[in-house]
């Protein structure tokens, strides 16, 4: 399976202490640039544990706005 860039770009970013957990979309905006504006205000909470569309589970919401990664990494990262 694939593994989605910008999911990717954060696991990278939190590893290598460039985004500190909890994390806001606009640390995620500021720790991965280059994404479109969409993918800031919707990829954590598209994602998020317990997401109504049924998507890939990725990250857990602590708090309004806030967010952790979900251990371990999905697709078998190893980070």
């Amino acid at each position: 399976m694939a593994v989605h860039k910008v999911y990717s770009c954060i696991l990278r970013a939190v590893n290598s202490g460039r985004l500190r957990e909890p994390f806001t979309k606009n640390d995620f905006r500021n720790a991965c640039p280059g994404f479109g504006n969409g993918t800031y205000n919707a990829f954590l909470y598209k994602h998020r544990v317990g997401n109504p569309g049924r998507k890939s589970e990725l990250f857990k919401k602590v708090c309004t706005g806030k967010f952790k990664l979900v251990r371990p990494y999905k697709y078998g990262i190893k980070c």
